[in-house]
């Protein structure tokens, strides 16, 4: 008991001095979940709106295939992605295996699938309503999108923080494809699977109150959204 009381000393130690090591890890895990979050919007958003008001010939089996891909194992992910950067593989030539790069990469893809089916779930149901009017003034389809992505601004950001926070939470994909390496790669949940195995708790801690603390902030956030959306709705 006294040896975990210790450790939580240390950790609350650590983050309240801003230790060095532990600033470049949450760093790194914030920039890497960002640019990996940024990508994902502007893939998913765009295909979930289109999904949401598109109507052609396997759309069905389209959307069958989204939603199944929301449940992607991680580790098949990092396998995939390592497959394909690996020297053998036909992006080996660009060199991006263990670097934040490819972290990025097996990020983007688990994240926007949850993007894309969440946005389009939004968006048809905003389309429900307006539907009508668009037809009635012949509301060309890049027009109608950017207006139901515009009016669905609160409830995407909402989809966005979700996807941020699956993402910021990723650990099998990104210890395959990123190694888990000092000063380049390593990021929060890697870090703490190694500082645990390794016995160092007090590292392992910290980090994980930070990630805590950053979860309970995206889950704030969406609740806000939450309310600011209803409030909009309302107005």
């Amino acid at each position: 008991m006294q040896d975990f009381a210790e450790a939580f000393r240390l950790a609350f130690g650590l983050v309240g001095s801003a230790d060095p090591d532990l600033i470049e890890i949450v760093v790194l895990s914030l920039r890497v979940s960002f640019t990996a979050l940024l990508i994902s919007c502007a893939i998913g958003l765009t295909l979930g709106a289109f999904l949401a008001i598109a109507r052609f010939p396997g759309r069905g089996a389209l959307l069958v295939l989204v939603n199944a891909l929301m449940g992607l194992p991680p580790v098949v992910v990092g396998l995939f992605v390592y497959m394909m950067l690996s020297r053998a593989g036909p992006l080996g030539v660009m060199q991006l295996l263990y670097t934040p790069t490819a972290m990025i990469i097996a990020q983007t893809i688990l994240i926007t699938p949850i993007i894309a089916a969440l946005s389009r779930q939004v968006i048809e149901d905003l389309n429900g309503e307006y539907a009508d009017f668009f037809r009635s003034v012949s509301v060309p389809m890049a027009d109608r999108l950017w207006a139901l992505l515009w009016d669905a601004r609160f409830s995407l950001l909402t989809v966005a923080l979700a996807g941020f926070g699956r993402a910021v939470a990723e650990v099998g994909a990104v210890m395959i494809v990123g190694g888990n390496i000092d000063h380049l790669t390593r990021v929060m949940t890697t870090a703490i699977a190694l500082e645990t195995s390794k016995g160092d708790l007090a590292l392992a801690l910290a980090l994980g109150i930070i990630l805590l603390g950053i979860a309970l902030a995206v889950n704030a956030a969406v609740m806000g959204l939450k309310t600011q959306a209803v409030r909009h709705a309302y107005a």
